[in-house]
């Protein structure tokens, strides 16, 4: 009876300065108490300082010394091991909720039962004395450890416990003197009144992780449990209060949300739209919504906050925007839901991205700051941050997840991509949110540079390691398809080349003091001089060595006319080096029947007569196997076969030319049965050389 009445006149003087707090909108006083007082960490801080001064004024205490003896080695090493566990069952203890064990509850009650029997038992027969000072603050101090754990867990032996040591402190205080009884009892009478009043606390401080319309209901049937219990009647009009508000505010953000439909519509044409920029609109969300829903709105949030209740508030307004915001971004406008991961999304990525940083979340941040235009959430990052946070990760997380997909030559292009909008954002995140998303986006954009530096690093290995890198080459020394490959990933990099150029010089592999060296064509040279050593292994799969020749102008000239626009001269030198080689290997051979190193002191006329006849025989004969062969092999593309057409004129026709003049004079008469191909008739027959390939 009387403990209730005194607990009843508590909570009247805290309700009742409370209530004067919210006259002059401030917070109220008591809630924050409550609050505080609910807060297990605080518990958990107080159970471990209580343990600590509990076990150093028992060691140091005349009980201890009774029951154990003098200090040894033996008594310090055991009571150092129990004062440790003792510390790390205090700080640890909340991990025992979750066993739900009732024979694990059973015998921790029957241990300590056992402990404080055998202790009670033996401290009696043993101490006839007056305690000490350190006997009766340990016992104090233990007293409050125990109620530290009964706030922290519900094994059952820590209420008992609770009462064993004040019970122990209400009997030496006797022993000492019976007035200060008087003072082990108020102080044993104010352990208890408080450890009662965690039980009427718990209900609501468990709701607080509950989502806005749990929350709604477990406070009504709290309430109705409040109205029908003589010692929570004056708490009721807290409890009321809040669910009116609550209920009102619920009621204007299920209104907001059936305005959502026509914004994810709008939404999805902006990003389905043809259009490259995205136009910031910070209004958007407030043009699209009734100024009735927006002041309605505003005006509960208003009453909320004037009544103490502006976090409750926040976490319903939070809870409702943030699981639209991401169930928009991933399911409407990502489509991740139906589509799933694929590469292909990498567009509406970045479509979707520039959206939602520049339209969407600055007019979620313009709505945000309308509704809590009379709250200290108003202008704070940290809590917008917390609404638009899982909508910014699943955005994050996307070009995270897909930059850590296996390497290709492929997936760099469709990285620099990300990389490139991301570096476009970073001032739109940093206007926006906190630090931690921030820093979030940063560390992504960064892990996109390394990842695209480490990929065009080995790009020269990738691009030969494509299915096209496996076909056999054309047996007519054509163009192959590993080439066409090769120029079009080759191409794309060019196409990058101030990305690439800034990644390399942000995440350089070795630091180099030569700030104007372009690392991109450095790379590209080793890149090139691969390129032509793979062709080289390639190549040698023809037996003929004019082929292979002819294999390698084919595909450095296309290689050649693929970066023209990029890298002009890279190739010149190569490409005279393998016209050479290719006369040396096949027309040489021609010429060399038409060289003549005669001296006529020596050999006779008829002599002469002969060797002509028989050089311009074999000549006829390879020629014509030359032609016939070469006409079956393929180039690039007809400015190639002009030029090495003309290249074989160039050399072939002069030669002839002597060796005709030389023929005539020594034969005579008789040369037109000997002369098969006239001038005319060569350029005829070279001018038949080489089919024309398509490719790529």
């Amino acid at each position: 009876m009387y403990s209730k009445l005194l607990s009843r006149l508590l909570l009247n003087f805290f309700y009742s300065f409370s209530s004067v707090c919210v006259r002059e909108n401030m917070t109220p006083i008591f809630i924050q108490i409550q609050r505080w007082m609910m807060h297990t960490k605080v518990w958990r801080f107080v159970g471990f300082a209580s343990s600590i001064v509990g076990l150093l004024c028992y060691a140091l205490s005349s009980s201890f010394n009774h029951l154990f003896g003098n200090w040894n080695l033996m008594n310090i090493f055991l009571y150092t091991i129990s004062s440790f566990i003792i510390c790390l069952i205090i700080l640890f203890a909340r991990t025992w909720q979750h066993s739900t064990s009732l024979r694990f509850k059973a015998h921790s009650a029957f241990l300590v039962l056992t402990i404080t029997s055998v202790y009670s038992f033996f401290s009696d027969k043993v101490m006839n004395g007056k305690p000490d000072a350190y006997s009766l603050i340990s016992c104090a101090a233990f007293a409050i450890m125990s109620l530290s754990l009964s706030r922290q867990i519900q094994c059952g032996f820590e209420v008992d416990l609770m009462y064993f040591y004040l019970g122990c402190l209400i009997v030496q205080l006797m022993k000492f003197n019976l007035l200060l009884a008087i003072a082990g009892v108020c102080y044993s009478y104010c352990l208890i009144i408080l450890r009662s009043s965690f039980t009427s606390f718990n209900a609501t401080s468990e709701n607080h992780s509950l989502g806005p319309e749990e929350q709604l209901v477990a406070i009504q049937v709290d309430s109705q449990e409040r109205e029908n219990s003589n010692s929570g009647c004056v708490l009721q009009h807290f409890y009321t209060d809040l669910e009116r508000l609550l209920q009102q505010f619920l009621t204007c953000m299920k209104e907001l949300q059936k305005n959502n439909s026509n914004i994810e519509k709008m939404l999805s044409e902006k990003v389905k739209g043809n259009y490259k920029l995205v136009v910031a609109d910070h209004n958007f969300i407030i043009d699209a919504l009734s100024h009735e829903t927006i002041n309605n709105l505003q005006e509960t949030a208003k009453l909320m906050v004037d009544a103490g209740f502006e976090k409750v508030c926040y976490e319903a307004y939070n809870t409702f925007r943030n699981e639209w915001l991401k169930d928009l971004l991933k399911n409407k406008l990502l489509r991740l839901g139906k589509i799933g991961f694929q590469d292909y999304v990498i567009g509406r990525w970045i479509k979707t991205s520039e959206v939602a940083l520049r339209v969407l979340f600055p007019s979620e941040r313009r709505l945000y700051s309308c509704v809590f235009s009379n709250s200290t959430y108003a202008s704070s990052d940290l809590h917008f941050s917390e609404i638009c946070h899982g909508a910014t990760l699943e955005l994050l997380n996307f070009a995270d997840s897909f930059a850590n997909r296996s390497p290709s030559a492929w997936r760099l292009f469709k990285i620099l991509k990300l990389l490139e909008t991301l570096y476009d954002l970073i001032p739109e995140f940093e206007s926006l949110f906190h630090d931690s998303l921030v820093n979030e986006a940063i560390k992504i954009k960064n892990r996109l540079g390394e990842i695209c530096r480490s990929i065009f690093m080995e790009f020269g290995d990738m691009i030969f390691l494509t299915s096209e890198a496996e076909f056999d080459c054309w047996v007519d020394g054509g163009v192959h398809p590993m080439t066409c490959a090769a120029i079009g990933y080759t191409v794309m990099a060019f196409w990058s080349r101030k990305n690439l150029e800034q990644i390399l010089r942000a995440h350089p592999m070795v630091v180099t003091d030569a700030a104007e060296t372009c690392l991109f064509y450095s790379q590209m040279e080793l890149i090139m001089e691969q390129f032509e050593r793979k062709l080289e292994t390639k190549s040698q799969a023809y037996g003929d060595l004019a082929l292979r020749y002819l294999f390698m102008i084919n595909n450095l000239y296309h290689v050649k006319r693929g970066l023209e626009t990029f890298w002009d001269d890279r190739f010149c030198i190569n490409m005279r080096k393998y016209f050479e080689l290719y006369c040396r290997s096949s027309w040489s051979k021609v010429i060399n029947f038409l060289e003549i190193d005669i001296k006529e002191s020596v050999v006779p006329n008829s002599k002469i007569d002969s060797m002509i006849k028989d050089k311009l025989n074999l000549f006829n004969q390879k020629f014509k196997e030359m032609c016939g062969i070469q006409s079956k092999w393929r180039v690039f593309d007809e400015q190639l076969r002009k030029q090495m057409i003309m290249f074989i004129e160039s050399i072939l026709l002069p030669a002839y030319e002597n060796f005709i003049s030389m023929f005539r004079n020594v034969v005579g008469k008789n040369e037109a049965d000997y002369i098969e191909y006239e001038m005319s008739d060569i350029q005829d027959q070279l001018n038949k050389s080489f089919l024309l390939q398509h490719v790529c």
